[in-house]
C-alpha cells in the first residue's frame, strides 16, 4: 500500500510539472534583456514619445481646467469624511 502511494505521489507531481511546462509556453514571458531599450538613446527616444506638450498649451490646460482650486490637498494614506 505504501508503494503504490508513493507511485501515486510521484505521478500526481509529475502531472504538476507538465501543467507548469504547458502554461508556461502558452504565455509570453517578460524578457528584460529582450524587452527593455538595451541603450541610453533608445530609453531617450521612449522619453521623448511621452511629452505631452510644450508649455504655453500647459498654460492654457490650467485656464481651462475645471478642478476644485478650493479642494484640500490630497494626503495618501488619510481619509476624509463628507460632513
Amino acid at each position: 500500500a505504501q508503494i503504490e502511494e508513493e507511485l501515486w505521489e510521484e505521478e500526481f507531481i509529475e502531472r504538476c510539472f507538465q501543467e507548469m511546462l504547458e502554461e508556461e509556453e502558452e504565455h509570453e514571458w517578460f524578457i528584460p534583456a529582450r524587452d527593455l531599450p538595451q541603450t541610453m538613446d533608445q530609453i531617450q527616444d521612449q522619453f521623448n514619445d511621452l511629452v505631452i506638450s510644450d508649455s504655453s498649451s500647459l498654460e492654457d490646460l490650467v485656464v481651462k481646467s475645471n478642478l476644485n482650486p478650493n479642494a484640500k490637498e490630497f494626503v495618501p494614506g488619510v481619509k476624509y469624511l463628507n460632513i
